[in-house]
């Protein structure tokens, strides 16, 4: 049975929002895990950084196993390096060689565009918490505490990373994120009490360091996974903080061109 004239079989037209956000994100994760810089940055480098400073007695972690005080804030650094910097970098040479400009002209949305990057955010870093939670594991972590607050701390630690990191990529040009990207996951490698205890820097400093988002997910992380503790409110609301600071802003000055 044939259509028509001037019928098309099948019917022409965008299709449904789910799928395309769906295949958008595929995409999206597909290209991320076939970058080797960026398997290096969110996958390698935490890795070995857990590994090397657990295994070596490096820096003073203070009481107890190394790898208990370790894992927490390299778990924090793996959200970094993949919704803030890792983010940031693509997303800022995406912008510079029109491809968003491109696939802001298509039946995609804009925002369904960013919720496509955000599930690809998501996606990467649960391969990378599963990866180095088998890591820590074989080098004897003992986590404690209540997982929900754990998930609710790597969420909304995604999502401040994640409005930073676009609002680097919509604002700068593409060769000043890449530098500047990684200037700061360097900076906040040192700084954000990943490796180092805020403790071993001096009291005013560490009032200014204890603001970062990386020293607040990190610190959270530690306070349940090391310590047993409840919801740590102090750590959620600074994160939160910079949620509505850096999304805010990443929505009212992204450049699409």
């Amino acid at each position: 049975m044939t259509a028509p004239e001037g019928v098309f079989a099948p019917k022409p037209g965008a299709a449904p929002l789910p799928r395309m956000i769906r295949a958008q994100a595929l995409l999206e994760t597909k290209m991320l895990l076939r970058n080797g810089e960026q398997l290096l940055l969110t996958v390698v480098i935490p890795t070995l950084l857990l590994v090397l400073f657990s295994a070596v007695d490096i820096v003073d972690t203070g009481k107890g196993k190394s790898v208990d005080f370790l894992a927490p804030g390299i778990l924090a650094l793996a959200v970094m390096s993949t919704a803030f910097t890792g983010q940031a970098i693509a997303t800022g040479f995406e912008r510079r060689y029109g491809v968003l400009k491109r696939l802001g002209a298509s039946p995609l949305p804009r925002w369904a565009l960013m919720t496509a990057k955000t599930c690809s955010v998501l996606v990467t870093e649960v391969l990378q918490i599963v990866l180095l939670t088998v890591v820590a594991f074989a080098l004897g972590w003992s986590p404690h505490g209540n997982p929900v607050w754990v998930v609710l701390l790597l969420v909304l630690g995604t999502a401040a990373f994640s409005g930073l990191g676009l609002l680097m990529a919509g604002t700068l040009k593409a060769e000043a994120t890449l530098a500047a990207a990684n200037l700061v996951f360097l900076l906040l490698l040192v700084g954000g009490g990943v490796i180092v205890p805020l403790e071993k820097f001096p009291g005013a400093v560490q009032s200014v360091l204890q603001l970062l988002p990386i020293s607040a997910l990190s610190d959270g992380l530690r306070d349940v996974l090391q310590h047993g503790a409840g919801l740590p409110l102090a750590d959620l609301g600074i994160l939160a903080v910079w949620t509505v600071l850096g999304l805010g802003a990443a929505a009212k000055l992204f450049r699409w061109e």
